[in-house]
């Protein structure tokens, strides 16, 4: 009996024991699952972070590459002035550079011009004034002084007309027409020339073009044979020297109409002062 006790009592110690020891193992092994879990999730998370920086290096990589590129498109596009040159030589310096001798020779004229016109404008509402004003107080000679000291073509016209005053008011009338006519051709001086280089510029345009087609058939007859790229080249060449005459005379034919403009903007302004003037004098007159 106390052997069966003894046995039951080592039984149930080596059960206990070895319960104890499985538990210890599961918690062990549990333990070392978690271990596992955060270090998987650790890597993870590493390798996440890793693609990140490379994704974002390469970006950066990508964006140099592009900003380079952009930079080196930019500094290889030529310049206006580069692109005019080439065409300019390109058309041949024979008919291009009468061309441009044209370009340069009317926009001379056409500035001298614009810059006597400018000076010939005279404010004839306060010349008429000042006019009335000298004849009411000190005369014909007055008033003559007046218009000598001012500037411009309707001052002239003024002079002219009071220096006929002694013979009447019909021949200040004929002074004034007469001498209006002369100070017209006198606005109009040099505006031919414009005219001429319009229309020669375009002509000699042309007929470089003719020459060159002349010289692009030439070198087809000598080669026997109708290559693209010598037609092309004779053909580009030779319409330059067109684009380049039309071009001249579109920028004169700017400068001309402006000038014509003004031209007749003075000859009214002379026209209506001139009236206004004889009117003045009539009324000096009956006094």
């Amino acid at each position: 009996m106390k052997r069966l006790v003894i046995l039951l009592m080592l039984t149930g110690v080596f059960t206990m024991s070895h319960l104890q020891t499985m538990a210890q193992d599961e918690a062990a092994t549990e333990e070392v699952a978690s271990d596992s879990t955060e270090m998987a999730a650790d890597d993870s998370t590493a390798v996440e972070e890793y693609a990140e920086e490379e994704y974002v290096e390469e970006e950066y990589v990508e964006e140099e590459v592009a900003a380079a590129d952009y930079e080196e498109v930019a500094v290889d596009e030529p310049s206006f002035h580069q692109v005019v040159k080439d065409q300019f030589i390109q058309g041949g310096w024979q008919f291009m550079g009468i061309v441009l001798l044209c370009l340069i020779l009317g926009l001379a004229v056409a500035i001298e011009r614009i810059i006597t016109l400018n000076l010939a404008t005279t404010n004839t509402k306060k010349l008429l004034e000042q006019v009335e004003g000298a004849l009411n107080s000190g005369g014909v000679e007055a008033a003559k002084d007046v218009c000598r000291n001012t500037q411009g073509p309707v001052a002239s016209i003024f002079v002219q007309g009071l220096m006929r005053m002694s013979e009447g008011v019909e021949m200040v009338e004929k002074s004034i027409i007469a001498y209006g006519s002369v100070e017209m051709g006198k606005l109009e001086k040099g505006m031919v020339w414009i005219s001429l280089f319009i229309s020669l510029a375009p002509m000699l345009g042309f007929m470089g073009t003719v020459i060159g087609m002349i010289d692009a058939f030439d070198a087809i007859a000598e080669a026997g044979d109708v290559s693209p790229a010598l037609v092309a080249g004779g053909i580009k060449v030779a319409l330059l020297t067109t684009v380049g005459g039309l071009i001249v005379a579109v920028i004169l034919q700017l400068f001309y109409n402006y000038l014509v403009s003004k031209i007749d903007s003075l000859v009214n302004s002379m026209e209506d002062a001139s009236i206004s003037l004889v009117d003045i004098l009539v009324k000096h007159s009956a006094k």
